[in-house]
């Protein structure tokens, strides 16, 4: 059954260590990670937080970047595509070894967090053997398997599955609102409040499974 992972693995036995140690503030997230030959991996990463010239500067001299190419510049973010080829072990062995496929990856401070996706529980034994063999350390987080279900897929319990969709098909997430949230927790025999802290159980679990790997960004207000 597939499982889905979530941990932390420190800088020092990953990968942008020096780029961190220098840039504290930097912070990076992949938009896609691929396996380059047998002992390397050429992610497309995300950068925030810091000045282009700055990061430039912090990649060229980092020992695990063999190859730096910037894709795309806007400011507030820039997207690069680089070559890792130093303290890569773990990653090589998740994509490799266990057939897993890194969903997400952070990288900020002292510590990269990771979303993976493994094709059954028993893959995932083979990291953490993988792990303890080699003095590597995967902090793990939560452990989940998916089930087979929607619900399963994203987070959610099958309640707070169902109250989603439900409240998305009657309109009411439309704009203007379409119907009341009374008339579709009625439909579930609930009350208001009751419906309503699970849309908001079911919303946050959402949105820590699909869009929040690391810490989310500071400077997300209302919008």
């Amino acid at each position: 059954m597939a499982t889905i992972v979530r941990g932390f693995v420190p800088t020092s036995e990953f990968a942008l260590g020096t780029t961190l140690e220098r840039l504290p503030e930097a912070s990076f997230e992949t938009e896609r990670i691929v396996t380059s030959g047998e002992d390397a991996v050429m992610p497309l990463l995300w950068v925030r937080r810091v000045e282009k010239d700055d990061i430039d500067r912090a990649l060229e001299a980092d020992p695990t970047v063999e190859e730096l190419s910037s894709l795309a510049d806007f400011g507030t973010e820039m997207l690069y595509r680089m070559k890792w080829i130093d303290h890569v072990d773990l990653l090589l062995q998740m994509i490799t070894n266990s057939e897993a496929t890194i969903l997400d990856a952070y990288g900020r401070g002292d510590r990269w967090s990771l979303r993976v996706l493994y094709p059954d529980r028993d893959e995932f034994s083979k990291t953490h053997d993988f792990c303890n063999e080699h003095g590597l350390t995967f902090e793990v987080e939560s452990v989940r398997e998916m089930k087979g279900e929607p619900a399963g897929r994203f987070g959610l319990t099958e309640q707070q599955y169902r109250a989603l969709v439900a409240a998305t098909e009657w309109g009411y997430y439309d704009i203007p609102r379409e119907s009341k949230l009374q008339e579709i927790a009625a439909e579930f025999d609930l009350s208001h409040q009751a419906f309503s802290e699970r849309l908001r159980r079911g919303t946050a679990s959402l949105v820590r499974d699909t869009l929040i790997v690391g810490e989310p960004p500071d400077d997300l207000g209302p919008g």
